[in-house]
């Protein structure tokens, strides 16, 4: 079991109080049980994220609405669980929607993983979601430094030169210029 897998495993028992009906989601190999927990009503919200991963992480595509959900949660763990079975799920719909949880201005505080996964991805909408992600956050001390420099990272990993204008916008930024400047170096 990878580490990812075991952190998620032991915060949804915790979650669950090592119920008998953890114990069963966790053992089936029954995917229409695990997606019946997708739609069922009353179901917590552990039970619908342990279905929703485990149903991605074997490829299914019922799990895909539900992933994209927690993908945008306030739960920054249950964001990364959800990140991780989404690139596994292999879903052509992902980039799309990580873009829009990215981009949404709303939602910037909790769009460190969308950012982290459209570099993952790289995906054609990959680059214009970073660049539209980061530039309204280019402001002195300005709140979302994380995923700002989520962004930055990840353009300079995907080595667009697309990025350029706004990686140099944001070598202006204390907390972002010498990010911004290793990416920068990393430009085709």
């Amino acid at each position: 079991m990878d580490e990812e897998l075991r952190s998620f495993t032991d915060r949804l028992r915790d979650e669950a109080g090592g119920s008998a009906a953890y114990r069963r989601l966790m053992a089936t190999g029954d995917r229409e049980e695990l997606a019946g927990v997708l739609t069922a009503t009353g179901q917590p919200l552990w039970a619908r994220e342990l279905a929703a991963i485990r149903l991605g992480r074997a490829g299914d595509s019922r799990a895909f609405e539900a992933l994209v959900l927690l993908l945008n949660h306030r739960d920054p763990e249950r964001c990364v669980s959800a990140a991780h079975a989404l690139v596994r799920l292999g879903d052509p719909r992902t980039a799309r929607a990580a873009a829009a949880l990215a981009t949404n201005p709303l939602r910037t505080a909790y769009a460190l993983q969308p950012v982290r996964l459209l570099t993952e991805l790289r995906a054609p909408e990959s680059v214009p979601a970073l660049i539209r992600t980061l530039a309204p956050l280019l402001t002195p001390d300005g709140p979302h430094a994380r995923v700002a420099l989520g962004c930055v990272d990840g353009l300079g990993l995907l080595g667009d030169p697309r990025a350029r204008p706004v990686l140099e916008a944001a070598l202006t930024q204390p907390a972002l210029g010498i990010a911004a400047s290793r990416s920068l170096s990393l430009l085709a």
